[in-house]
């Protein structure tokens, strides 16, 4: 019971800490390129986890095979997610973004009763095509105006929520096999030499080289990156591996609601961004989708 308590506490700040990690990407945007800021972001999160390292009495034990049997789970978290994030909110508003991220119980779910064979209620797929109908609705309103930016935005920001989703229900075996800390270390390790490696080689082949490292002359970046690298990047990766070796991924995957209403509010409040009607009864179609998505689950049992 201690153990589960633990890992919703562990579910609760990782909700918390992405909540707000949206906003800070913002910030970062508007310094850095897309590119840049997740290079930057993950240079920081690898030089933090090999301090902790080397300071720790912990060593990891880890082979060829153990990289290859990771690497599919790094791409997908924190490689794809993330790309697909940052490049979302690039061309769309945080406040937008954290609705759309409220569809990952939805799709881990569905993909939970593929994958793993999970059984799924007649209400749950009521409840689950209603949430898909939320996003859809938002979609359709995004393109009345000038929003076609805006509409592209919205499609890298769902198929972050799917590559989270993906992880969501891979990750649940993984967790079992090999420590928080040796899963954490070389999912950051394969963002950093991920992104490090596709940012520079842009910035050679433009001849922009010189200009890499510009962005941490502004206080505000800098301030954002630290938040995005240690934070947003390394703790949330640990939090989230902790949290699914305790609990089931259609449980865990239910917190990204709590990050939704953060990014919303943060995004209005600090951001200043628009926050028009159809966003708001979007949103509530998505979540009174999820809550009965995970609440008629109670009662389905696996085969």
């Amino acid at each position: 019971m201690k153990e589960m308590r633990k890992a919703y506490i562990a579910a609760i700040i990782y909700a918390l800490i992405i909540g707000l990690s949206f906003m800070f990407v913002k910030i970062a945007l508007t310094v850095a390129s897309p590119l840049e800021t997740l290079a930057h972001r993950f240079t920081v999160a690898w030089i933090v986890a090999t301090i902790f390292l080397l300071l720790s009495k912990n060593k990891l034990q880890i082979g060829w095979k153990d990289l290859q049997r990771i690497l599919p789970l790094a791409l997908l978290y924190p490689i794809l997610f993330f790309a697909f994030q940052v490049f979302g909110l690039a061309r769309t508003s945080s406040s937008e973004a954290g609705i759309i991220q409220a569809t990952i119980p939805i799709f881990t779910l569905l993909l939970a009763s593929i994958i793993l064979k999970e059984n799924t209620s007649f209400k749950q797929l009521i409840c689950v095509s209603l949430s898909v109908l939320g996003v859809i609705f938002i979609f359709m309103m995004n393109g009345v105006g000038t929003a076609k930016v805006s509409f592209i935005g919205s499609g890298f920001i769902l198929l972050s929520a799917i590559t989270s989703a993906l992880y969501n229900v891979f990750a649940r075996k993984l967790t079992q096999q090999y420590s928080l800390f040796t899963l954490t270390y070389i999912m950051t390790l394969f963002g950093f030499i991920g992104f490090n490696g596709i940012a520079i080689s842009m910035n050679v082949v433009n001849g922009t080289t010189k200009q890499f490292f510009q962005p941490f002359m502004h206080l505000d970046f800098v301030l954002a990156i630290v938040y995005l690298g240690i934070l947003s990047s390394l703790i949330t990766s640990f939090l989230s591996n902790y949290a699914l070796s305790k609990m089931a991924a259609s449980k865990m995957s239910v917190f990204s609601n709590v990050a939704t209403l953060i990014t919303i509010l943060a995004g209005v409040l600090f951001l200043q961004e628009e926050f028009h009607y159809y966003h708001l009864v979007g949103a509530l179609v998505i979540i009174i989708g999820v809550i009965g998505t995970n609440y008629f689950g109670r009662v389905v049992k696996k085969v």
